[in-house]
């Protein structure tokens, strides 16, 4: 028996909706319906070959569709970048005087799996005229090196903004870093989202209501000095308020949503009462919603961030990243939906060229 469902139409009203609206993972960081819609789908269907798992489902989509999505997503990640900037540079401007220096900071890897960083000044127009990922890929296209035989382009690892103040703060912050996340770790974590990764293994001890859904896509860290520092900085967070004059002298327009952070949520790392993690990571991480879109801010001690900077760009693949990715190995073996799903998202988003992956109880269908 062949069990497909009609792909709800994000232009269409009256389309079929089969679970209500707000409810992809993704919901908390995107406005375009189209995205929710193909996401929303794609739960259900994941739902219907669990249920049914000796059945023949039909995946269904359109090639148009499928650009348009593409469109919508791209049009998300411009949009919420913009919207992360504007807000440093206001953060920048209480912290910091608007005194600071930017800087594009790329992480790089060879063949040998040794890693690097290379560190380049930023303009305000620089920043304003490329994307994030432009800057880091561009800035890596400079750089080739050599295995004796051939000169080789090196691999993008991680790529982000920093602001460092030109004189000491009141409030102890060494520097604002910006960063979005790559395309892969997002549709990576709605995969977490429509598994229910969190809960299935528990990789995060503080759980909420809300862990179900990719928050971070946007966010900003603020290294301190130290926790009572962190705490200090969290608390001013909250406190923020811009007046209409400090938004319009920066081009932001003027509405409520733009004129304080709105707090959706906050977990404490640095508290012991409330559950370290394992590893010594520690950090107040706030979600907060401004000027329309949802962002993580992490407010962090020195020597947590210089921890997590060294996992980061040491050989070996010993940091987070690698180790939540061997657990969703892990998960993929016993669950093999839960693979085929990661795989799927990489096909639709990343490599729409090539064949699409396979499960034993799935037919893919793309119709022009």
């Amino acid at each position: 028996m062949r069990n497909a469902i009609p792909v709800p139409s994000a232009d269409d009203a009256d389309a079929p909706r089969l679970v209500p609206p707000g409810t992809s993972p993704l919901w908390l960081v995107t406005q375009e319906p189209s995205l929710d819609a193909l996401v929303t789908y794609l739960d259900a269907m994941r739902q219907r070959i669990s249920a049914l798992p000796a059945e023949t489902h039909v995946l269904e989509f359109s090639r148009s569709n499928l650009d348009a999505v593409r469109h919508s997503f791209d049009r998300m990640i411009r949009r919420g970048e913009e919207t992360l900037h504007q807000l440093c540079e206001l953060l920048c401007s209480e912290f910091f005087d608007g005194k600071q220096l930017m800087h594009s900071v790329v992480v790089g890897e060879v063949e040998s799996h040794d890693r690097f960083t290379l560190v380049q000044s930023l303009t305000r127009d620089d920043l304003r005229a490329h994307t994030d990922l432009d800057l880091g890929t561009r800035q890596l296209q400079r750089f080739r090196y050599t295995d004796g035989s051939e000169w080789k382009c090196a691999a993008l690892i991680a790529n982000f903004v920093e602001y460092q103040p030109l004189e000491a703060n009141r409030f102890r912050i060494h520097k604002l870093i910006s960063r979005i996340k790559a395309e892969e770790q997002i549709w990576n974590k709605v995969v977490d989202g429509l598994f229910g990764l969190e809960r299935l293994v528990r990789l995060d001890k503080q759980l909420s209501h809300l862990s179900a859904y990719v928050k971070d896509v946007f966010a900003v860290k603020a290294v301190v000095t130290d926790a009572s520092a962190a705490r200090n900085v969290h608390e001013a967070l909250l406190a923020l308020a811009w007046s209409r004059s400090q938004l319009e002298s920066r081009g932001i327009a003027v509405t409520p949503a733009h004129a304080q952070l709105q707090l959706v949520e906050v977990k404490d790392y640095l508290s012991r009462s409330a559950g370290r993690k394992r590893s010594g990571w520690g950090a107040i991480k706030s979600v907060v919603r401004w000027g329309g879109t949802m962002m993580e801010i992490q407010v962090q001690p020195m020597t947590n961030y210089h921890r997590e900077r060294e996992r980061l760009t040491r050989e070996s693949h010993a940091g987070f990243k690698a180790r939540r990715e061997a657990v969703r190995n892990t998960i993929a073996d016993s669950q093999p939906l839960f693979g085929f799903y990661r795989d799927l998202l990489r096909w639709l988003f990343l490599t729409p060229t090539q064949l699409p992956p396979r499960f034993p109880s799935v037919e893919i269908v793309v119709n022009e």
